[in-house]
């Protein structure tokens, strides 16, 4: 969100926008849920956009003999749903997006599972008339031409082209133009 914020004040200084991350390592949905009234409702923004999803996908790879860990789908569609609707009346829009897994294989077994949870994320924002940005697609189309690594050693954790990636996509659905003569 630093991109987000840096061309948003950058092309519309006057409008003196905040854009405040509130992204916590290693966080899931849950663990989202679990701070959203200090660390979102409590700021009164006027708008909010959402992405998370990895830690909640990758935590089942990366710990497979941990069940009590794993984050089921239904439930992550679940959070993720209570908090729009329990944000949105106060807000004049949300921003959903889905979470990423910079692989362009789709049968790959983690890229597939993230997928699922992209999908609940639309589900959401169909239901709730939000915005949505499907970032994984955005990745996509930049894999056509870049290797992961170009983006993302693991796959997960992006570099500056990929932050750039995720910032396009955002920028993207809210209609961001470059004011003309700038």
């Amino acid at each position: 969100m630093a991109q987000v914020d840096a061309l948003l004040n950058a092309a519309h200084p006057e409008h003196a926008i905040r854009v405040v991350n509130m992204g916590i390592t290693r966080n899931t949905a849950a663990d989202l849920a679990a701070r959203w009234t200090s660390d979102v409702l409590e700021l009164k923004p006027d708008w909010v956009s959402v992405m998370i999803g990895i830690n909640d996908v990758w935590i089942r790879h990366m710990r497979p003999r941990e069940p009590e860990l794993h984050v089921e789908l239904e439930d992550y569609e679940q959070t993720l749903d209570a908090l729009v609707a329990r944000t949105q009346p106060g807000v004049q829009g949300m921003v959903l997006m889905t979470p990423f897994y910079i692989e362009p294989n789709r049968q790959d077994r983690v890229r597939a599972h993230m997928d699922r949870f992209g999908g609940a994320v639309k589900r959401v924002a169909t239901r709730h008339g939000t915005r949505f940005v499907d970032v994984q697609a955005a990745f996509d189309r930049v894999l056509e031409h870049l290797y992961p690594a170009a983006m993302a050693w693991d796959r997960v954790h992006p570099d500056h082209v990929g932050h750039m990636v995720i910032a396009r996509a955002f920028l993207n659905e809210i209609g961001f133009e470059w004011p003309r003569g700038a």
